[in-house]
């Protein structure tokens, strides 16, 4: 007959056994919830877009705190610890600096936010440069024009009264506006190179990217910008939020060398210099997102438009991987890519697999490793010397709606297309400036619905996410504590 002791001590294996059992099974379903929240953190869990009323404006107003725009995982997020997702549709407008500094043309950068914030366009990517020429913001090395510097205030400043964020480049691979060329000019005229720069766009103008002293002029710009104190709000510009983040060049190049590899180092070392002075503000590369032969895979580069951009020194998985880059960006322009002939369907149908690739890329772990994607210039050209002939303003509409379109898919299932910027709007009365690509929204009715209508879906998007967020995460924990019944841990403990 068993003693009271034995029984005790039977009953509590016993009890044990049946403990370790709940935590067996609790363990087991603590990692599939995990793995369950994982992917529901990427996809946010968030009401079908389908479902949204696009005439009931209450139905996508977003109150939103104006701090700093950061990333989690594959999403752009804002709010108090990120709590809100940040898909965004934004534009282009790329003279507002230079526009400002004249008080007859000043006016027109208010009107080109008021405008766009009417249609719910909430980035605007705008020159931080004008290097050497006319109304230059640098006029030589480490040389600034004030009255040029307070209109650049000015710029950032109009557009937090109009909650618009600013994305801004800080160079530019071409020559408009100074460009790599007029930095190498500099280094000429000050002796320390010598190349023949005769040619326009000519590849000798790759020396920014390797000269010691042109890289110190570039280093030296972005610490002028990045602690440029704003003398309109008083605030440094690497401290306010209205900037979202910074673009090392615009569609920055390197055909001298094909390999990617000189590039690839100018991107390291001046991604490390930005964040060393300006650790808050994402940053991004600026590329036009083609494949490089020396980096990616034959299907990778069956991507590309043609089989030339992939010796121009760029590679969009390569670059985007490097430390201190917080997303990737592409541009999309079929109209001037692909070969003479393409129609507008064969146009439409490469844009949106050119979407899909790049966010494939950007959420793959074996490709950049989970950043965000932003397509930050979108168009096709309707008028002047740049028109594409497949293209007309209502084609055009169609081709703009088949970009947000494929940009929206990823959006649904919350994924790494953070959105697009349209190149480019213009406000009236500066169309002596159009390349082709403009759209003035007054006068763009059509046009103006479209983007209307995408930024209400982005915003109810965006809006419903904070709440079934948090939802999925009580729910995560209220299962767990199903699993692990208190008595049972206490028996466990005690025995």
């Amino acid at each position: 007959m068993a003693t009271y002791r034995e029984k005790t001590r039977g009953k509590a294996l016993s009890s044990l056994l049946h403990c370790l059992l709940f935590f067996l099974l609790g363990a087991l379903a603590m990692a599939a919830s995990v793995a369950i929240l994982h992917l529901s953190s990427s996809e946010w869990r968030c009401s079908r877009l389908t479902d949204v009323n696009d005439d009931d404006p209450s139905s996508s107003e977003v109150v939103e705190e104006w701090g700093m725009v950061r990333t989690r995982g594959v999403q752009f997020v804002v709010g108090n610890g990120g709590s809100r997702p940040f898909y965004v549709n934004g534009f282009n407008t790329y003279w507002l600096m230079v526009l400002a500094v004249d008080p007859s043309t000043r006016g027109k950068v208010t009107e080109v936010f008021r405008q766009a914030a009417a249609v719910g366009l909430t980035v605007c990517r705008t020159w931080a440069f004008n290097d050497g020429g006319w109304r230059a913001l640098q006029k030589s090395p480490g040389v600034y024009d004030e009255e040029v510097f307070k209109a650049l205030d000015f710029v950032v400043s109009e557009a937090r009264k109009h909650r618009m964020r600013l994305i801004l480049p800080l160079c530019n691979n071409w020559d408009d506006y100074g460009g790599k060329a007029q930095y190498v000019r500099w280094a000429q005229a000050a002796g320390v190179i010598d190349v023949n720069l005769t040619t326009s766009g000519s590849v000798s103008a790759d020396a920014f990217f390797s000269d010691e002293t042109i890289k110190g002029y570039y280093k030296s710009h972005v610490n002028t910008i990045l602690t440029r104190v704003n003398s309109y709000t008083g605030v440094a510009y690497r401290d306010d939020p209205t900037i979202m983040a910074w673009e090392l060049m615009n569609e920055p190049r390197c055909a001298s060398d094909p390999t990617g590899d000189t590039l690839q180092a100018w991107i390291g070392e001046m991604a490390s210099h930005v964040k060393s002075v300006d650790p808050a503000h994402l940053l991004t590369v600026g590329t036009e997102g083609f494949y490089g032969r020396s980096s990616s895979s034959p299907v990778r580069l069956r991507v590309n438009p043609n089989a030339d951009v992939a010796l121009v020194g760029t590679d969009f998985v390569r670059n985007h991987r490097v430390h201190g880059v917080d997303f990737a960006s592409a541009h999309i322009y079929p109209d001037t890519w692909l070969p003479a002939g393409a129609t507008r369907e064969e146009q439409v149908r490469f844009a949106e697999s050119w979407v899909e690739a790049h966010v494939a890329d950007g959420e793959g772990a074996a490709a950049v490793g989970g950043k965000p994607v932003l397509f930050s210039e979108f168009g096709v050209s309707v008028s002047g010397a740049k028109k594409a002939a497949a293209f007309n303003a209502t084609s055009r509409d169609a081709f703009v709606e088949a970009v947000y379109g494929a940009v929206l898919r990823s959006t649904r299932r919350g994924g790494g297309g953070a959105g697009a910027l349209l190149w480019q709007v213009f406000p009236e009365g500066t169309e002596y400036m159009d390349d082709g690509y403009v759209v003035v929204l007054p006068r763009a009715a059509a046009t103006a619905g479209i983007i209307a209508a995408h930024s209400r879906r982005l915003q109810a998007f965006n809006s419903r996410c904070k709440t079934m967020t948090r939802n999925v995460d009580v729910r995560l924990v209220k299962y767990l504590l199903m699993m692990f019944p208190l008595e049972c841990t206490l028996e466990f403990f005690i025995f």
